[in-house]
């Protein structure tokens, strides 16, 4: 005769929550914002922390293109200067061009694209390495950017254009309907990279290519595909940009291809590729616009907020770096 069992209780997996990707930056995040928030009673207002959301979602978006770069084990120096030379596209064929503006956003994200295509193409079919790609194409697209503007900022843009920069009230905060596009996008890439197909191929790609092609995957079409889809994302990078600052600025984005990497890394994607989030690219952005604002509200000067920000990279590849040894043995 045998004795009936009691049932298992359900038991919450503590080690699969720690050991992921975006635990690490997230409680990063929140332990900034307790210090930075004791710091400053201005800090955790409605209103600041509308600004630091408002202030990432161009680096955050930029970023979210260099993620799906990077976990195919690639890296992409040219997106700052491609994404300056799509809002320079947009805002002079808008105002001077003569096209429509809507027809215009269209065209400087596709002009985006192409420079993603052109990049993936290079180190698909030449195998070239993505370093010295993407570092040829920040040079193309930087003097481009000077010579189609002439130098010149392009003001009296139309409202088209600057629709994403305008807000909408969420209870006492003013929310920007660019920030709302800036999450959807990281939710949509989220999704097909967890539950799709193609995501899966995406982190296969990364993890080791040629198993990826001995199990089918056409990793040259895919790998083509992601640096296009990542220029389209830097399209719509420009168009936030050109959104929150209301006009075309050829100086723009000079800096912001080390700050999208900064992000990526600090969100807990490895650069050697195969492991990694969107999500915590976002947390990764929050992060360092969580430092600098809380920094400045503290009265720390930029420079120290940047070697405080360097530093955070630095720690970020370091624990990368001893996760992937801690996993070989």
């Amino acid at each position: 005769m045998t004795t009936a069992t009691a049932p298992r209780a359900a038991t919450f997996d503590w080690r699969r929550l720690t050991t992921h990707p975006t635990a690490g930056p997230l409680v990063a995040l929140l332990v900034a914002c307790v210090f930075f928030s004791s710091q400053s009673e201005q800090f955790l207002s409605g209103g600041n922390l509308s600004l630091v959301v408002q202030q990432v979602m161009v680096v955050g978006t930029l970023a979210l293109g260099q993620t799906l770069i990077i976990l195919t084990a690639g890296i992409d120096l040219s997106c700052g200067a491609v994404m300056a030379f799509g809002t320079i596209v947009m805002a002079k064929l808008a105002t001077e061009g003569g096209l429509p503006p809507l027809l215009a956003v269209v065209t400087g994200i596709g002009v985006c694209a192409l420079f993603g295509l052109a990049n993936g193409a290079l180190v698909t079919y030449v195998k070239l390495p993505p370093f010295i790609v993407t570092l040829g194409m920040l040079n193309v697209a930087f003097a481009l950017t000077h010579i189609y503007s002439d130098e010149q900022t392009i003001t009296n843009l139309p409202g088209t254009l600057t629709a994403l920069g305008g807000t909408f009230p969420l209870g006492r905060t003013d929310i920007t309907y660019g920030s709302v596009l800036t999450i959807g996008l990281f939710l949509l890439f989220a999704y097909a990279l967890s539950q799709t197909a193609w995501g899966k191929h995406t982190y296969a790609l990364g993890n080791s290519p040629d198993v990826a092609r001995l199990t089918g995957i056409r990793t040259t079409r895919l790998q083509l595909g992601v640096y296009t889809l990542a220029g389209v994302v830097y399209g719509i990078a420009a168009l936030l940009l050109v959104s929150r600052t209301g006009v075309g600025d050829p100086k723009a984005g000079q800096t912001d291809n080390l700050d999208a990497i900064t992000a990526v890394v600090l969100g807990g994607t490895s650069l050697f590729g195969g492991r990694g989030a969107v999500l915590g690219t976002l947390v990764g952005a929050l992060i360092v616009g969580v430092f600098r604002n809380g920094l400045q509200l503290m009265g720390v000067g930029s420079i120290y907020q940047t070697l405080i920000t360097g530093v955070l990279v630095i720690l970020a590849v370091t624990v990368d770096q001893i996760s992937r040894r801690r996993a070989r043995r």
